[in-house]
């Protein structure tokens, strides 16, 4: 699993996720992303335990930050 977030803005542009029951959850993830979720909202959900998804609102801590694209 993978939040791709945007740090000036705080937005999640993007996210990926493998294992059995990716399709389902990440087609409800896009509909947070194609409204602009921030990972400020994403941290502030409350998690549906026990559950895979759970861990996309529990991410707390950057993995790496990239910040030139060129």
């Amino acid at each position: 699993m993978k939040l791709l977030v945007d740090d000036a803005s705080d937005r999640v542009m993007g996210l990926h996720m493998l294992g059995a029951d990716a399709p389902e959850i990440v087609q409800s993830l896009a509909v947070a992303l194609t409204g602009g979720a921030t990972k400020a909202q994403f941290d502030h959900t409350v998690a549906v335990h026990p559950t895979v998804a759970e861990e996309f609102v529990l991410m707390r801590d950057p993995v790496r930050l990239v910040r030139d694209f060129s």
